[in-house]
C-alpha cells in the first residue's frame, strides 16, 4: 500500500474533530489558487497524479496557495465537525515536495453562533494560538501535541508563507452538549457524535474499528469495522467507550454490504470503569457483565434488540463480541444517561 492510499487513523481514544465526513467545512481561505481548501478534510492522505494538469498549473489533491510576491501569510478556517478538545494536529505534506510551507501554526476559536459570512471579519475573531509557528517537512505527516484543555469549534490553520498542504486531521475528544437531553430520554451514548469512541479491537485488518459508529449507515463494505478471517480458535472483539455513562436500552448491530463475510453470531457486554485504561479494560481484571447474549445475525441486516437485553447500570464501557470474525457496518446503543452528580 502506498503512502497515498494509506489508511490514516486517530490515535485511540480520539476523533479527527475535523474530518468531512463528521461535519468539518474548510469555509475560507484567503487564497486558493492552485488546489481547492476543501481538500483538506477529505479521507486518506491525497494522491498524485504525474500528468494531470488544469487550466491554471499542476493538478493536486490538497489546499495550495500562489507563490507569495508580498508581505504576510496564507490561511483558511475550518469549521470542526464536532466541538471538542484538540489534542493533536497533523499537517500532512504528502506529495508537496518543492511547494510545501515551511512553516505553520495553529489558532483556534469557540463560537455559540454561526461564523461571520464576510471574510473580512476573520482577523477581527477572538482566535487563540494553540500551535506557535512550527516547521514542516516535506511529503510528510507532521505531528504536533496541542496542550490547551479548552473547548473549541474553530480553528484557522496558516502557512508561511505559502504553499501546499495535503490534509489536516484535528485529533480530540468530543464534548457534546449535554444540557438539552431530558431526564429519561433515549440517546446513543456509543454514537460519535455523542462523544463514543473506539478504544482498542481484536483485529481491523480489512477497515477501520473507528467506522463502527460514525452517523448515518455504511456507504460500501469499506466504511465498516472488518477482521480477517480468522484460522485459529477464539473470536474477534471491539471496546467502545460511551460518551456518557448510563443503561442501554436498545441496540442496533448492523450488517449493512457484509453478505459473505458477516459474522454467524455476536454478543454485547457492559462494564463500569470510569477512567480506566486499555490495558485494564483488555485484561483480566475487569468485570463485563452481560447485555446482550450470544445471538444469531444475519446477511446485510439490521438486528435491533431490546427485550433481549439485560441491565447494566451506569455502564461506562461496551464489548461487541463477534463470533468467529467477520464484518459489521454499524452498531448504535441507545440508553438512558446517568444523571451528573
Amino acid at each position: 500500500m502506498s503512502a497515498s492510499d494509506a489508511r490514516v487513523s486517530p490515535p485511540p481514544g480520539l476523533v479527527d474533530l475535523a474530518a468531512e465526513r463528521i461535519g468539518g467545512v474548510a469555509l475560507v481561505a484567503n487564497d486558493e489558487f492552485f488546489a481547492e481548501k476543501e481538500n483538506l478534510l477529505k479521507p486518506g492522505r491525497g494522491i498524485f497524479i504525474a500528468d494531470k494538469y488544469t487550466d491554471r498549473g499542476k493538478w493536486m489533491d490538497g489546499w495550495e496557495t500562489r507563490r507569495r510576491r508580498t508581505q504576510g501569510h496564507d490561511w483558511c478556517v475550518i469549521q470542526l465537525g464536532l466541538r471538542g478538545i484538540i489534542k493533536q494536529a497533523d499537517i500532512d505534506t504528502n506529495h508537496f515536495l518543492g511547494n510545501h510551507p515551511p512553516f505553520a501554526s495553529l489558532d483556534a476559536l469557540c463560537l455559540t453562533n454561526g461564523f461571520p459570512s464576510d471574510a473580512s471579519a476573520v482577523e477581527g475573531l477572538s482566535w487563540t494560538p494553540i500551535l506557535e509557528k512550527s516547521p514542516l517537512d516535506p511529503g510528510s505527516q507532521n505531528l504536533f501535541a496541542i496542550t490547551s484543555d479548552q473547548t473549541w469549534t474553530h480553528l484557522r490553520l496558516n502557512i508561511i508563507p505559502d504553499g501546499g498542504v495535503a490534509r489536516l486531521r484535528v485529533y480530540g475528544i468530543v464534548v457534546p452538549d449535554w444540557s438539552k437531553l431530558k431526564a429519561g430520554e433515549l440517546v446513543d451514548l456509543a454514537a460519535i457524535e455523542n462523544g463514543g469512541v473506539p478504544l482498542a479491537c481484536s483485529d481491523m485488518f480489512f477497515s477501520s474499528m473507528n467506522n463502527l459508529i460514525m452517523p448515518g449507515r455504511s456507504e460500501n463494505m469499506g466504511d465498516g469495522w472488518e477482521t480477517k478471517r480468522r484460522r485459529g480458535p477464539g473470536y474477534d472483539w471491539i471496546i467502545l467507550k460511551l460518551g456518557r455513562p448510563g443503561t442501554i436500552r436498545k441496540v442496533e448491530v448492523d450488517t449493512n454490504h457484509f453478505k459473505g463475510n458477516y459474522p454467524d453470531m455476536c454478543s454485547i457486554e457492559g462494564c463500569v470503569a470510569p477512567g480506566a485504561s486499555i490495558d485494564e479494560l483488555t485484561g483480566s481484571d475487569t468485570r463485563w457483565g452481560e447485555i446482550l447474549p450470544k445471538t444469531k445475525l444475519q446477511a446485510d441486516t439490521r438486528h435491533f434488540f431490546e427485550k433481549e437485553l439485560s441491565s447494566v447500570a451506569d455502564c461506562t464501557h461496551l464489548r461487541l463480541n463477534i463470533y468467529p470474525d467477520g464484518g459489521v457496518s454499524r452498531l448504535r446503543a441507545w440508553g438512558t444517561a446517568t444523571e451528573e452528580k
